[in-house]
């Protein structure tokens, strides 16, 4: 029995209708996939992306040079990537980079990038210090000055970091290196705040006396290597990190107290 033409038509329709929606759930899939490929977490995207430079030394196309060089110390002269760089652009870097990298300091100065920021090491020997002593050599402040210029085009904070060797500290009033990389930490720190104007309230100074080497305390260049100061431009999240919560720190309880009594107290 033929079916009347109306209903032809009609089963046709339906036909279409099915082909058209698998169509547009197919297209709705295929956006959902894209966009979901465009949305990166770009604090981890920065930190793989840090990771797998620091694994690999020498040049990387298009990126300087890698912080790391294959030993796992500094390279030679490692530059930061050629872009925003923990947040600072490298329209702000680019005039101490450049400097660094002419070669006037050599291997008194090195800047780098690791995962807590920018990285600024600059040689206690051949730059900042006398043997033993926690006072600023005149020939250091230009340098000094030049990166004073740029932290005042950032809203960074800074952390200020004293390095020693293992040897104990020679003619000076300090009587283990733990004070003697503090109070030089703290030198370059007052002359950035003091007497270039920068806030204080973004820089922080330590000392870590001989306990984070560059390079094994096994020869006198690689003691004088270890013998620096660092200035660490922090990114916005490693700040964050280190920033007291505000409604101060937890009481401590004994654990062997019931919680009702944790409570309580």
């Amino acid at each position: 029995m033929r079916r009347k033409p109306e209903e032809q038509s009609h089963g046709g329709m339906e036909r279409w209708l099915l082909t058209y929606a698998d169509m547009i759930t197919l297209l709705m899939a295929f956006f959902i996939m894209m966009y979901s490929m465009s949305v990166l977490n770009l604090s981890k995207f920065r930190e793989a992306a840090i990771s797998i430079r620091s694994g690999f030394g020498g040049m990387i196309k298009g990126q300087g040079k890698s912080v790391l060089g294959s030993s796992g110390m500094f390279g030679v002269k490692p530059s930061p990537i050629k872009g925003d760089t923990a947040g600072v652009s490298w329209r702000v870097l680019r005039p101490l980079v450049e400097h660094i990298d002419t070669g006037k300091d050599d291997a008194s100065v090195q800047i780098g990038e690791t995962k807590r920021g920018i990285v600024i090491a600059m040689s206690s020997d051949l730059l900042l210090f006398a043997p033993g002593s926690a006072r600023l050599n005149p020939r250091a402040l230009p340098l000094m000055d030049r990166i004073a210029a740029m932290l005042k085009q950032t809203a960074n904070a800074v952390r200020v970091e004293g390095h020693t060797c293992d040897l104990p500290p020679r003619g000076s009033g300090f009587p283990t290196n733990w004070e003697l990389s503090t109070a030089r930490a703290t030198e370059v720190l007052r002359y950035l705040v003091e007497e270039n104007g920068l806030p204080a309230l973004r820089f922080a100074a330590a000392g870590y006396a001989g306990v984070r080497t560059k390079a094994p305390n096994t020869t006198e260049a690689n003691r004088s290597r270890n013998r620096r100061v660092e200035i660490v431009i922090l990114r916005p999240e490693a700040a964050l990190a280190e920033v007291e919560p505000a409604a101060g720190p937890r009481r401590i309880s004994d654990p062997n107290i019931s919680v009702i009594q944790r409570r309580l107290d």
